[in-house]
């Protein structure tokens, strides 16, 4: 089937599980986009200056172009996307321009319903092209971050370990570190007082790598509060990576968290929050739970995943409830959403 049929058939699916399309501006602000999403696509955004001096740039990404436009009011809030993205790539002879075709729901209240409507509407499009052999690799990071919050440790590891996850070599540093005891010398911890009461004196709302100042502000107060001796960082460690160690079929997962917390004198209801996950079950379909997957997106709050059609991933996405704040909502807006892998498809 050529791309463009296949593109077709999946929309129509899109169409027929209630989905708009959504039409995202080419050209965005790209100082907008590199202050609210940090550093993320700065190296690969396609920039140009306009004649008023103003720094502009293609639309790196439809998913976060999508979002801005939603926030404009210039969408609904569950859409589909089909156009092009535009990237710099380190690659060789790689296309700079990508084709990407995806859904999103945006700003609802039924999250558990959400994120199976999105699942279950890619896994219809796998099936209106003939997709076989469909397997399914699931993650939660709210389950990382319950344990995170449920450990006992100073509030600067806790604020560390979550904000690092989704790096995760650094993520492995922060780890030995946290082992050994080792944390911050006494200089750099002056140097957090002092940056502490000058950030102290700026505009509470300006934003700097998509948290505001007075968020920031909130963090480095824990941190100069925080007590500064920890002798239990080779348990914590450990309980850590065995919890990132387990893998399992989804319908195992119960047993297996439930196991998890007994083994490691944790309460039993740290995971309580994870019935979005479970609630794939419902698809009979053949999937894996992998607790280190979905570390490579940094704006993944929850549930991730890959579809596989045999080895080849066909699709995959996840719920970001935190991106629309970082591009400029007022507060945390539910959203979830995923992408078909269209060149993957086109060669199977």
């Amino acid at each position: 089937m050529k791309l463009k049929k296949l593109s077709e058939a999946i929309i129509k699916t899109f169409k027929t599980n209630g989905f708009v399309l959504s039409e995202p501006d080419v050209l965005l602000d790209s100082d907008y986009i590199i202050e609210r999403s940090g550093e993320k696509f700065r190296s690969s955004m396609l920039t140009f200056d306009r004649e008023d001096g103003k720094t502009m740039c293609l639309r790196p990404d439809l998913t976060v172009a999508s979002c801005i436009s939603f926030l404009q009011n210039k969408s609904s809030s569950k859409i589909y996307y089909s156009g092009q993205a535009y990237r710099r790539s380190s690659g060789k002879g790689t296309n700079f321009i990508n084709d990407q075709l995806g859904i999103e729901i945006l700003g609802s209240k039924n999250l558990i319903k959400d994120d199976f409507k999105v699942i279950s509407t890619i896994l219809s499009s796998a099936k209106k092209i003939k997709m076989k052999k469909i397997k399914i690799k699931v993650g939660d990071i709210s389950l990382f971050k319950s344990l995170i919050n449920a450990l006992e440790m100073p509030e600067r590891w806790k604020l560390r370990l979550i904000r690092h996850f989704w790096r995760p070599s650094y993520f492995e540093e922060l780890l030995k570190r946290l082992e050994k005891n080792t944390d911050i010398d006494a200089v750099t911890f002056d140097a957090d007082k002092k940056r502490f009461y000058e950030m102290k004196k700026l505009d509470q709302d300006k934003v700097i790598a998509e948290r505001s100042i007075s968020e920031i502000l909130k963090r480095f107060d824990k941190k100069i509060k925080d007590p500064r001796s920890f002798a239990d960082g080779k348990k914590i460690v450990k309980i850590i990576k065995t919890f990132l160690k387990i893998n399992c079929k989804l319908s195992k997962l119960d047993d297996e968290l439930l196991n998890f917390a007994k083994k490691n004198n944790l309460k039993k209801n740290i995971f309580k929050n994870f019935k979005s996950i479970q609630n794939f079950t419902k698809l009979n379909q053949d999937i894996n739970f992998v607790a280190n997957f979905g570390r490579d997106v940094e704006y993944y709050t929850g549930i991730v995943f890959e579809v596989f059609s045999g080895t080849k991933e066909i699709a995959s996405g996840g719920r970001y409830d935190d991106l629309l704040k970082s591009l400029g909502a007022k507060k945390s807006i539910s959203a979830v959403g995923a992408a078909i892998n269209l060149k993957n498809i086109w060669k199977i």
